[in-house]
């Protein structure tokens, strides 16, 4: 079974930073595309960064150079540097990870989310 787990979320006042992680484990073979989404409240999840193994990103038009999303794939974890947040950065944020495990073949996975609140 394979589990994904988010850390990283809190308070931060606008124009600050955050660093969320998402840490995969269980029978992991290979990790293709990991992604984090957001939700925030009354709205729609949306695509926030993508990042292939082969190195390949996708931004969110959003986020306009403010995120960063990077692996380590020996640690099967993927990261989003958050700068220069703003208020409607707020939201729950969702590590998405299409994951080929060692018993059940290839599928999509989630994570339970992280709170990021922008505010003063």
């Amino acid at each position: 079974q394979v589990q994904l787990v988010e850390s990283g979320g809190g308070l931060v006042q606008p124009g600050g930073s955050l660093r969320l992680s998402c840490a995969a484990s269980g029978s992991i073979f290979s990790i293709d595309i990991m992604n984090w989404y957001r939700q925030a409240p009354g709205k729609q999840r949306e695509l926030v960064a993508t990042l292939t193994s082969g190195g390949i990103t996708y931004y969110g038009d959003f986020v306009k150079g403010r995120f960063a999303i990077s692996r380590d794939n020996a640690k099967n974890t993927v990261y989003l540097q958050m700068n220069s947040l703003k208020p409607e950065d707020t939201a729950v944020y969702y590590c998405n990870a299409d994951i080929w495990t060692t018993d059940r073949g290839r599928d999509d996975y989630w994570g339970q989310g992280t709170q990021v609140t922008v505010s003063s």
